[in-house]
């Protein structure tokens, strides 16, 4: 069986939206808060950004007549390797809003969920969903029998 993985999610915004003072500011935050990169593109006749996570996963945003709506909960789930890591990235977003009240924050602490652990908070900055940001702990005998493992370039 072939082995798949995430490779991007396209999110969709209002036309107009996506002009040089939203693009600045979700490269800037974006960039600062994850290390993402962004640039502009144009894909199937449409204005696009897209943001480049690594290698292989990204998030492209373009405009459409009929945008993306998501009220509730929709998220994208980012994982961390430590729940230090979580706690640095909820800091810096706790920082960041301070300076900009569209950063929207839910910490949601350490929850226990079934034989697991997590650590989360849930982010939203601009875009049409939130970044449910988070480490997992596995206790031994419900640790998941594959997992992927990033490595330096």
């Amino acid at each position: 069986m072939a082995q798949v993985r995430f490779n991007h999610m396209e999110l969709t915004l209002p036309r107009g939206a996506l002009d040089e003072q939203m693009r600045d500011d979700i490269t800037r935050f974006y960039g600062e808060v994850f290390g993402w990169e962004t640039s502009r593109s144009d894909a199937v006749g449409q204005t696009s950004f897209f943001i480049r996570v690594d290698d292989g996963q990204f998030i492209l945003l373009a405009e459409s007549s009929k945008p993306m709506s998501a009220p509730g909960y929709d998220h994208l789930g980012l994982l961390c390797d430590t729940r230090e890591e979580v706690g640095e990235l909820l800091e810096k977003c706790r920082k960041l809003q301070e300076r900009d009240e569209r950063v929207q924050i839910q910490d949601y602490g350490v929850m226990p969920m079934g034989g697991v652990e997590v650590c989360a908070f849930y982010l939203k900055y601009l875009l049409p969903i939130q970044f449910d940001v988070q480490h997992i702990e596995y206790g031994e005998q419900n640790r998941p029998a594959k997992r992927w493992v990033y490595t330096e370039a």
